[in-house]
């Protein structure tokens, strides 16, 4: 009786730490959302109110009406979206190669590959940026696009999930007279729909929430994605730099920002579950 007494002890303590967890992670998010619909005054005021006392929608109305907000989306989501698309096809023939084709050197080239994950992305900053500029890449969308077209997380989730395919499938599909290109196509590609919805959220979050990269290759406003042109919001009015900033406008850019993100991850989010369980990857 004591033994079930400490278990429920202890899973009281858990659960109790999760919430209180969750309620540390989520406050800066629900701070921000009603923080958008708060006047200027409200936001700074103390102590701090986390109800509006006058609800307003003035500051998407300032950011939408002030800033290049609907064209920094427009690019965001080209970006996001072709760069994920790119990475799940690119991703899934290299995880189909390493899993079920023998050839030499394979186990070394994997390994090579998987070592780039060990790189961070300020070392090619410098080299990209001179490739990009001498092409004449830079300030346009596909410099956004192609330095992301190759994604190392996605060909490991997906080399994984292709070596627990069984080969009999394989070789009954080689018996009919199909070629590798219609075994990848026709077979591996969709029993692999979990692992890639994991690849494809990870790859449209990355690319989303990229800020570096875009901040170095673009300059002209046209051109700019959702991080790079939300982060002059807190660099003053109309982004001014050394202006006050406003910090209604800014939580309103920054919430209209969160939103996709969000849906899309929501929308997927069984399929991501599924297919990171099914990679073998833990926590």
């Amino acid at each position: 009786m004591k033994g079930k007494n400490a278990r429920h002890l202890k899973t009281a303590i858990l659960y109790f730490l999760m919430i209180v967890c969750t309620i540390v992670a989520f406050a800066p998010i629900l701070w921000m959302t009603v923080s958008a619909f708060k006047p200027e005054g409200e936001i700074l005021s103390y102590p701090p109110q986390w109800v509006p006392l006058e609800p307003t929608w003035a500051n998407f109305a300032y950011v939408l009406k002030n800033f290049n907000f609907l064209r920094w989306t427009f690019n965001s989501v080209v970006a996001a979206v072709v760069a994920t698309i790119i990475v799940i096809f690119i991703d899934s023939m290299a995880a189909f190669a390493f899993a079920k084709m023998k050839f030499k050197g394979n186990a070394v080239l994997y390994a090579v590959v998987l070592s780039m994950l060990m790189v961070p992305i300020q070392v090619t900053i410098v080299p990209l940026y001179l490739m990009f500029s001498s092409v004449k890449l830079l300030n346009t969308i596909p410099a956004l696009i192609l330095p992301t077209a190759g994604n190392v997380t996605g060909v490991f989730i997906l080399t994984n999930f292709f070596k627990s395919v069984p080969r009999d499938l394989m070789d009954a599909a080689i018996v009919d007279g199909a070629g590798s290109f219609r075994i990848w196509w026709s077979i591996m590609l969709p029993l692999a729909r979990p692992s890639i919805s994991a690849v494809a959220i990870i790859t449209f979050m990355s690319n989303w929430t990229n800020f570096l990269w875009p901040l170095v290759s673009v300059s002209s406003d046209a051109s700019r994605t959702l991080p790079v042109g939300v982060a002059q919001f807190f660099g003053g009015q109309s982004g001014v730099s050394g202006s006050a900033p406003q910090y209604g406008p800014a939580m309103a850019a920054a919430l209209m920002a969160t939103i996709p993100a969000i849906a899309i991850f929501l929308f997927l989010q069984r399929y991501f579950v599924k297919g990171i369980m099914m990679t073998g990857i833990k926590g």
